[in-house]
């Protein structure tokens, strides 16, 4: 029995042994696949870090593109009425009637409201007194003149015989000089009754002239509507005093306020709706695009699906001179009333460009005390093909459009440019451009 435990002791030991030995060998495997993978990793380490000092550096590159041709520009824009007119009463007194409100749509010449001015009627009656007065007087002085030409043809014929019988000896020198100055006075008692028949006459003109400046006074008592349209503005009610100048002697209204309570101003407003201008100021740098006839899409945020076709109508041929800008009216139908005169509104033109500029990346662009910069890959000659010298060109940027910019001068439009230029992109180093990351424009 003793020799089987001293056997099973042995074995035990030898295999605690085998057990031992062989974890010593993993450990130093492990130990060793270990040291030999770091010493790769240094070896490509100091192979990369040798590259790095020996190769160029690398920068991001792009491709100086042209902008397109045609281009959007969406400006804002004011909804005004075709034609509007402030109508204002020219005959004072009070109002008697009023037929339309805001919001009612009238024609041309339709009565809007009815003035009472028992004053001008007066005035109107005398003045038609004053007429037939005239015309009396008119008739008197005809009859008067008849009168005295024929005074005169009979002064005329006795002066006449008069010379027969003072040469005769039949009567005497004195009475023959009597006869004679009875006819020249004859003579011209009939040109002052001309006169006074053409002073007559005058008079019967300025008179009937005063009554028919009256009776178009008077007519202006009743105001109609110069043009179909719709009423805007109402500023009088029934029993207003209406002044001279033709406004509502009305209390004052507070504009924030919306109310209808008459107020001074013009009597009524008129719009005519179914075609709308839209004003525009057009920068300078687009005004160049916007030609008379051209089209142009209108939309306002309450439609924010549909848009509405205009037409460029005028424009004012002159910038103004504080905001350096284009008045340009698009005109709009508006057949079913849907747009409504003082919206705001977006207006889009699509225009041409003769010489369109360059665009670049906007990170494109290195701002300098003295102007803006683009450092521009030159290509060099020999083996060194894919390798590029730095240059900073002085440029001239235009519109910045976010994401790009367009260069107006100091390009050829077929460069190689650095983006986004670091610190190793210095003037005429060797640099190595890598493509542009995708999604960049080119």
């Amino acid at each position: 029995m003793d020799a089987s435990v001293t056997g099973l002791t042995q074995g035990r030991g030898i295999r605690r042994v085998l057990i031992a030995g062989l974890l010593i060998v993993l450990v130093v495997a492990a130990f060793g696949a270990s040291y030999l993978a770091r010493q790769k990793t240094t070896r490509q380490l100091n192979a990369a870090a040798v590259l790095l000092k020996t190769s160029p550096p690398l920068v991001n590159s792009a491709k100086v593109k042209r902008a397109p041709s045609r281009i959007e520009v969406l400006l804002p824009g004011n909804i005004t009425p075709i034609t509007e007119a402030y109508v204002y009463a020219r005959a004072s007194g009070y109002l008697k009637q009023r037929y339309v409100d805001i919001g009612d749509r009238v024609r041309g010449g339709q009565l809007l409201a009815e003035i009472d001015a028992p004053d001008l009627d007066e005035q109107v009656i005398q003045a038609t007194a004053a007429v037939a007065q005239a015309e009396g007087q008119l008739g008197q002085a005809e009859a008067t003149l008849q009168q005295l030409i024929a005074t005169r043809d009979l002064a005329n014929i006795t002066w006449k015989r008069y010379q027969v019988l003072t040469a005769s000896g039949a009567v005497s020198r004195q009475d023959g000089d009597t006869q004679s100055t009875a006819s020249k006075t004859a003579e011209a008692n009939v040109t002052a009754g001309e006169k006074n028949v053409r002073a007559a006459q005058e008079y019967v003109r300025a008179s009937t002239a005063t009554l028919q400046r009256l009776i178009t006074l008077q007519a202006f008592e009743q105001i109609t509507a110069p043009f179909a349209g719709v009423v805007t503005s109402r500023n009088v009610d029934v029993g207003a005093l209406i002044s001279t100048t033709g406004s509502s002697l009305g209390p004052a209204r507070p504009a924030a306020s919306p109310t209808d309570v008459p107020s001074g101003g013009e009597v009524f407003r008129i719009a005519e709706i179914s075609k709308l201008r839209v004003l525009v100021a057009v920068p300078q740098t687009d005004s160049p695009g916007i030609k008379v006839g051209q089209g142009a899409d209108v939309s306002v945020q309450e439609f924010p699906n549909r848009t509405f076709p205009g037409k460029v109508t005028r424009t004012s041929n002159s910038l103004d001179a504080a905001s350096r800008t284009l008045l340009t009216e698009v005109q709009v139908a508006n057949p079913t009333g849907i747009l409504l005169p003082g919206m705001y509104t977006l207006v889009k033109f699509a225009t041409e460009r003769t010489d369109p500029p360059l665009l670049v990346p906007d990170a494109a662009l290195v701002i300098r005390a003295d102007g803006a910069y683009v450092a521009v890959l030159e290509h060099l000659t020999g083996n060194a093909q894919s390798m590029r010298r730095v240059h900073f060109q002085k440029v001239q940027p235009g519109r910045d459009y976010g994401i790009e910019l367009e260069i107006l001068s100091g390009l050829r439009g077929d460069e190689e440019i650095v983006v986004n230029p670091n610190d190793a992109a210095k003037e005429g180093v060797i640099v190595q451009p890598t493509p542009p990351a995708s999604g960049q424009a080119n």
